[in-house]
């Protein structure tokens, strides 16, 4: 007969789970769940806004080199324009409390001054090309990145992990990479005679830029996506074409028009117009960060563009800083980042017309994920310790 302790002992652990004893995950299991299909999905969402901006750098670089035609604030006016006519009135055709009297009556003033925010960040970022190099622009353009997230930790309460941060590195290593090679190949356009100020209007435009996508984020994710748009439409055009009354009217009257200006006066308000109306799209599924760490890989395509049309120079660290880049965004959104808040309150905040239901608690309640990167981990609701 065995003894009572050894029995107890033998009977535990032949009622043991079989499923504790697992082999660690190989490499390829790994590397697929990093790798799905969200994160791919989104990947691939970034860099259709690239190819965007990389249209509108075209353009604007045939307009204003083969033909002359020096006008960003017209250029901004057309998209804005764009924006009026299709989402503007769509509001105003809508009933109750998304009209867009109702808007204008609760948050006038805000979308004003987003307004004011988004024009001159175009301005002041196209208006650096004429004092600074490309080298410059497209090196201190990146500040937009750290100003992105400071005022989402700050005002948005984003919460990121270590994974994050390394990932913003690689990224702006990819960069320093691409401006190296500027430098290895002589790409020294817009070289101007006061390149201080010019530094300085790419600081400003970033900056603002940076304001106008946290500002973004929470609109798409917290009101609408079309009530953005329209009311940049609104006050875009309005602003805009004040200023391009003041300012640009007489470099318009020198435009010497014809078909061609007018397909690529076209071409770049399609381009902008299309990048204005999917932007909050792939803002809303990731985040401002994770959009702007995309658009690093614009200037890249933009590049192997002009090896074609422009006859640059080639050099392979061109290459390597694409592929750091495409590696710093595999980085950043293999994790999700989350809001430093209750969670109750934040879905609460969500749908407003629900009553918050009191429930004692003991100890700190775990942040809520928000699913602002590519890669949507599920977490469980966190348990609540009832007293």
């Amino acid at each position: 007969m065995m003894p009572e302790h050894q029995n107890h002992v033998v009977t535990t652990i032949e009622t043991m789970p079989s499923e504790t004893v697992t082999a660690s995950p190989s490499l390829f299991q790994r590397m697929k769940k990093v790798f799905n299909r969200e994160l791919l999905l989104t990947l691939a969402l970034g860099q259709v806004l690239s190819l965007l901006i990389c249209g509108i750098g075209l353009t604007s670089k045939y307009l204003a080199d083969d033909y002359h035609a020096n006008t960003p604030v017209f250029q901004s006016f057309l998209n804005y324009i764009l924006l009026f006519l299709v989402y503007t009135t769509t509001l105003a055709v809508r009933q109750g409390e998304e009209n867009l009297l109702a808007i204008l009556k609760r948050r006038w003033w805000k979308y004003m001054i987003l307004g004011l925010i988004d024009i001159e960040a175009n301005y002041l970022v196209i208006k650096a090309y004429q004092y600074t190099t490309l080298t410059s622009v497209q090196l201190l353009d990146c500040f937009v990145i750290p100003v992105v997230l400071l005022l989402s930790w700050f005002f948005l309460l984003v919460r990121y992990k270590m994974l994050h941060f390394v990932g913003v590195g690689v990224c702006l290593l990819g960069m320093g990479c691409m401006v190296g090679a500027d430098v290895l190949v002589g790409r020294q356009q817009g070289l101007g005679d006061h390149k201080l100020l010019g530094d300085l209007l790419v600081l400003a435009g970033a900056t603002l830029y940076g304001i106008s996508n946290v500002c973004e984020e929470f609109i798409v994710k917290n009101l609408s996506r079309v009530e953005f748009l329209g009311m940049m439409g609104l006050f875009g055009s309005f602003f805009s074409g004040i200023q391009l009354a003041i300012m640009e009217h007489k470099e318009l009257l020198k435009v010497q028009w014809d078909w061609q200006i007018g397909l690529l006066y076209i071409g770049f308000s399609a381009c902008m117009f299309g990048l204005y109306s999917f932007m909050p799209l792939v803002i809303k599924r990731t985040s401002a960060t994770a959009v702007n760490l995309s658009l690093l890989t614009a200037d890249l395509y933009s590049l192997f563009c002009g090896l074609f049309l422009f006859q640059y120079k080639f050099s392979g660290l061109y290459l390597l800083s694409f592929f750091i880049i495409i590696l710093g965004l595999v980085f950043y959104s293999s994790s999700s980042t989350y809001v430093a808040q209750d969670p109750r309150v934040y879905k609460q905040f969500r749908n407003a017309g629900n009553a918050i239901t009191d429930t004692p608690t003991v100890g700190p309640l775990e942040p809520s994920v928000t699913y602002t990167s590519l890669r949507q981990e599920i977490e469980e609701e966190p348990r609540i310790r009832v007293a």
